[in-house]
């Protein structure tokens, strides 16, 4: 795959998550969270069978996703437990 055919890719990435996907602080329960995970980690799997090629933005993006899922499980639990 050519730079410019990876350019490409991650420009529709970029505006693909734009569109579908709301920034991860500004979520605000577990299961939007979990939704976006599982549809981030699906188009994940579509670029790598179709292309070959996934953009970085897509697993910082997926690592952010599940850094604030793992912040609200935490918040969960000391508001249970402690």
């Amino acid at each position: 795959m050519s730079k410019y055919e990876k350019k490409v890719l991650e420009l529709e990435f970029e505006k693909f998550t734009r569109m579908n996907f709301e920034k991860p602080a500004k979520c605000k329960s577990l299961v939007q969270i979990r939704y976006y995970i599982k549809e981030l980690s699906d188009k994940i799997d579509e670029l790598k069978q179709a292309c070959n090629y996934v953009p970085t933005k897509a697993y910082t993006l997926l690592n952010q996703y599940n850094n604030r899922q793992n912040a609200m499980i935490f918040t969960n639990f000391q508001e249970a437990y402690c």
